[in-house]
This record gives structure tokens, sequence and C-alpha cells, in this order.
């Protein structure tokens, strides 16, 4: 059961995204919700940084200038936020940390964290289209991740397609996600590849049986390439979330350029719960 829920906030699309999927999700389950602003103290006023100089009052400057705007940028966040959840209670964090650091300690003590793919929180860059914040989560977290794209508008209809390669990190995300009932009222389509379409049904049974309890299916695929079957299927099914763990070990925490895994993450459609 999902109890607790933290979301990310700043001007990103994507991050508005997933304050509004953060948002229904704790509307849906009854989860409470905690939205957190980033303000990376560690970019903003940074007192080991090598001065030339002459140069202190530059820096004095630029770094009153930052903090500003990182206050200014979490301010409206929040503002956005409070119009967005009308009716709804949450509690607000303001995190003084850099973002990997800041949400991974902040994430412990909730049950998901919800971020947008390409967010900048703070002064980072979405190098590819996927913030770096979401490797520190899925490398260093302990918790699991809703990665929502720009544009994702969050609706009623729709399957959970999971993505199952017979891992066992594969395994502990559909376990997780059955037992957060994250897909509560959602068929989930159990996609699996394989070689022949016995080997790929086989596999996808296999799946079915981690998630006992809910409306799940085996979706038997055949193809050379996992993620651009899995999007088809994605696409195919009209699915309002996709759930995966590793493929092939540890190539989710590794987030190799080119993986299926970073694949993924970049040009899913609908948001990914994603656990290691």
């Amino acid at each position: 059961m999902l109890r607790s829920i933290l979301v990310a906030l700043d001007d990103a699309p994507s991050a508005i995204a997933a304050r509004d999927a953060a948002i229904a999700y704790a509307r849906r389950t009854g989860a409470s919700l905690t939205v957190a602003v980033v303000l990376d103290r560690p970019h903003t006023q940074s007192d080991h940084e090598a001065v030339p100089l002459g140069a202190g009052a530059f820096k004095e400057h630029r770094d009153a200038t930052l903090t500003a705007q990182a206050e200014a940028e979490a301010a409206a966040a929040l503002a956005d936020c409070a119009k967005a959840a009308a009716g709804l209670d949450y509690r607000v964090l303001r995190l003084e940390d850099a973002p990997g650091p800041a949400l991974i300690k902040a994430g412990a003590a909730h049950d998901v964290i919800v971020v947008g793919r390409d967010c900048t929180l703070g002064r980072e860059l979405a190098d590819g289209g996927v913030a770096p914040v979401i490797e520190s989560l899925l490398r260093d977290g302990a918790r699991p991740v809703v990665v929502v794209p720009a544009g994702w508008t969050p609706r009623e209809s729709g399957p959970a397609v999971a993505a199952y390669d017979g891992s066992a990190p594969s395994r502990e995300a559909l376990h997780l996600f059955a037992l957060l009932d994250l897909g509560a009222g959602m068929q989930v389509r159990v996609a699996a590849l394989g070689a022949k379409e016995a080997d790929a049904l086989k596999l996808a049974q296999e799946g079915v049986a981690c998630l006992r309890g809910m409306d799940a299916v085996p979706v038997p695929l055949t193809g050379n390439d996992v993620s651009e079957a899995i999007l088809a299927e994605v696409r195919r099914s009209n699915a309002r979330m996709l759930v995966m763990g590793a493929f092939g070990g540890s190539s989710l925490i590794r987030m190799l350029v080119g993986s299926t895994t970073d694949l993924l993450l970049r040009d899913s459609p609908v948001p990914i719960f994603v656990a290691r």
C-alpha cells in the first residue's frame, strides 16, 4: 500500500508533469504528499571555490544573484503547486544540498519518488534528455522512482506495461509495483522478449506470477531490440505507465549510453516506475 510520495519541483515542463502525476497518485490512493524544492547551496554558495586575488567581491555578488534566483524559482514552483493541488493537503520541504544527495536523503522517508525526466533542479543540465539526478536516485537511492516525461497528463484509462526479463531487479520492480498498489484498477500487461514466441510467453508468464492478486496478462514479444519492442507495446496498448527493473543485471545502475534502460528512460511517452 502506498503511504507517502515525494515529488521534486522546478519549472521544467517534465517537473510540472511530475507534480501533476504525484498529485493524481495522492488523490487516488490517499497517500500523503511531500513536495520538495532544491535550493542547491553547493552550486549557489560555494565556500570552497578558489577565488583569484581581488575577485572576492565578484564571487560574493555572483553567489547572491544565484541564491536569489534559486529562491525566486522555488517560490514560483511552490505557488504553482498550491494552485494545482487545490484542496489536497501536502507538506513542503526546502532542500539545501545538491539535488542527488538531497533527494536520496529525503526520499528514504517516503515510499516512492516522482521526478520529471529532464528537470534541472538547481543548476544541473539534463544531458541527452534525462536529468542527472535520476541516475543518482537509481544508483544510490533506496526507493523506487517514477520518471515522468514532459507533457504527460494523468488519466484514468489504459493498462500498465511491465517489462520483464527474468532478472532479480525485474522481479523486484513487479513486486514493489504490486505492494504499493500503484496499479490499482489497471490491467498489467507483462511483456517479455524472446527469440521465439513460446520462449517469450514462458518468461512473461513467470512475470505474471509476481503480480498475484492483480489483473495481469502475459504479452510475448519477439524481435532483436528490447527497447523498441517494449515501446511499441506501450503505444499499441495505449498504456498509462511502464514498469521496469534492471535489464541484464547491473545495466540499470550503470546507466550505459545506448543501454535498454537509458533508451526507455529517454523515449518513453508515459511515466516509468523504476526499481533496482
